[in-house]
């Protein structure tokens, strides 16, 4: 959910405790909306989290690492010229706002000031303001008069909070009671999100269960009610907690009983993450996907205008015959004729043949047009046959880039498969290649005391290939792309439930993964070939054996 006030109450009292008197060692900015600042507090470093993205806005601590840009934008370097080396006095909830002043005292070599860095997590509208006395140094996002005669945002001017909404102060028992008096009856849920500042609508929700009768909350106590959401709204008690739904996370509160964490910013951090996570991985995969698409389309239509010479090619033998029955008849022709008819000896039942020729030519000259004609398809043909082949090549090689695009799960199964469109060239290279990175594992499943291995992509199935014994057994779907599966046999004989297993899981991780009864092709290591110079995942094979086999995950047995 979008951090309320109600939430950032907590959060802001969690960072007062923990990063209070701390120093400002770092501060870079990994992406246009976020800024994060390393403190050392408490004996050690701590990193500080101000996003301000209209999905993901929020103030928390974390421990995932971000890559800085080799160049900082401009407000990165206006807070590393201002509190860079500062020590952190306080961390404050600005009233019951979603908005949080971090407080430094900044100490320089012939000056001392303090100043004061703001961040307001409203959804689309968030943002960070650094003041000092009061005034604007600058600001992520800068607005002028122009933009917002309401609310300018630019160095120079002076920082004015947002104009509060036309809602009831939570603070104020008057304004609540006043507000509360109002409700008619139906979704109390709502009418407190409509009519009480700083509370998101889950939140909402969740202090509506808190009272006995949703309906008619309060009865005829509106004054009771009202201290009652006070005291859930202003108590420091907390059990943060994330909320899931099928296993994915879909909020996280400060008051709730989920999956638990020990603090607010713990549940928060997990939640972004995850749902960042996520939405890199679709985004990588959408784009990849599309770049595949576009190249397959490309593919194809180049194969189709290669079918298409090809065929224009059809009739050449018979050009040839033409042109022979042609020179076979010369004594019988002249020069004028539009046509003849001659016995086409290579026929068996010596049936004849018509002929059709130009008349302006002599009969030597139409039997030469003929020739010249075959002569020509069969250099179509020669050259077209290479050509369609490596269009075929290239055509089954993307489409085995996206099926193991299709079966990827997480941003770490796009890590290779990306690789590998950067080595063939299909994507360009990285301008700043990462020293020492990590080897993407393979898909382990354990069956009794036996190792099945599948490949992620083209890349793992080839390491896969590689590290395999000769005695180990592959398996792959026939006919289908599909992963390389592999069990280590260890000079074992392999039962035939790990077979099967096997089996299930190559057909699971296929093209084919929606059917049933799928062919799978199964022989020993020692039999499988890369040939030189073969593309990424291509192998051949022999003295193998096939099984039927339904697609199953067996996520149970995966390690």
């Amino acid at each position: 959910m979008p951090q309320d006030a109600f939430t950032l109450r907590h959060i802001a009292r969690e960072l007062d405790e923990q990063l209070r008197g701390g120093k400002v060692n770092k501060i870079i900015q990994p992406s246009r909306d976020e800024i994060d600042i390393l403190l050392y507090a408490g004996g050690k470093t701590k990193k500080l989290v101000l996003n301000t993205n209209a999905s993901f806005a929020r103030v928390i601590l974390s421990d995932i690492p971000r890559t800085a840009p080799d160049v900082a934008p401009n407000f990165c370097m206006l807070l590393r010229k201002y509190i860079t080396g500062a020590q952190l006095l306080s961390v404050a909830q600005c009233g019951f706002e979603r908005i949080l002043a971090f407080t430094f005292d900044c100490c320089g070599e012939f000056s001392r000031a303090t100043r004061i860095l703001y961040a307001e997590i409203m959804g689309k509208y968030s943002n960070l303001i650094l003041t000092e006395n009061g005034i604007i140094a600058g600001a992520l996002k800068i607005s002028s008069l122009q933009e917002n005669f309401k609310r300018a945002l630019f160095p120079g001017v002076k920082y004015l909070p947002p104009e509060p909404q036309d809602k009831a102060d939570p603070s104020d028992k008057a304004q609540l009671c006043e507000r509360l008096s109002a409700f008619q009856g139906g979704d109390f849920a709502e009418f407190l999100f409509g009519n009480i500042s700083g509370l998101a609508l889950p939140t909402c929700r969740i202090l509506a269960q808190k009272l006995e009768d949703p309906d008619r909350p309060f009865g005829d106590n509106v004054a009771k009610t009202a201290q009652r959401i006070q005291e859930f709204i202003f108590s420091d008690e907390v059990s943060p907690a994330l909320e899931r739904v099928n296993g994915e996370a879909k909020d996280f509160h400060a008051r709730y009983n989920g999956e638990p964490y020990p603090t607010v910013c713990a549940a928060a951090d997990a939640y972004y993450t995850e749902r960042e996570t996520r939405r890199d991985f679709n985004e990588k995969k959408r784009k990849l996907e599309s770049l595949l698409q576009a190249r397959r389309k490309k593919e194809e239509k180049k194969l189709a205008l290669l079918r298409e010479r090809e065929n224009s090619c059809a009739d050449m033998e018979k050009n040839r015959i033409f042109g022979e029955l042609i020179t076979a008849n010369l004594y019988a022709l002249r020069k004028g004729m539009e046509g003849c008819e001659v016995v086409n000896y290579y026929d068996e039942n010596a049936a004849t043949v018509r002929i059709a020729l130009d008349k302006t030519l002599t009969p030597a000259q139409n039997a030469q047009k003929y020739y010249k004609k075959y002569n020509k398809q069969k250099r179509t043909l020669a050259a077209v046959a290479p050509q369609k082949a490596e269009a075929e090549s290239d055509l089954d090689y993307t489409e085995s880039m996206l099926s193991a695009l299709s079966r990827a799960e997480n941003t770490l199964d796009l890590t290779e498969i990306e690789q590998e469109l950067r080595d063939t060239g299909i994507l360009p290279p990285e301008k700043k290649k990462l020293k020492n990175a990590p080897v993407v594992p393979f898909r382990v499943f354990a069956v009794g005391k036996f190792r099945i291995f599948a490949g992620r992509n083209n890349v793992q199935n080839d390491r896969l290939l590689r590290e395999a014994a000769p005695d180990d057994l592959w398996l792959h779907t026939q006919k289908y792309h599909s992963s390389h599966v592999l069990i280590r046999t260890e000079g074992r004989k392999i039962p035939d439930d790990v077979l099967l297993a096997a089996a299930e899981i190559c057909a699971c991780f296929s093209d084919a993964k929606q059917g049933n009864k799928i062919p799978v092709d199964y022989c020993q290591r020692r039999f499988v070939k890369k040939p030189p110079r073969a593309k990424a995942g291509f192998v051949t094979y022999t003295d193998f054996k096939t099984i039927l086999a339904d697609p199953k995950r067996h996520s149970e047995l995966e390690i």
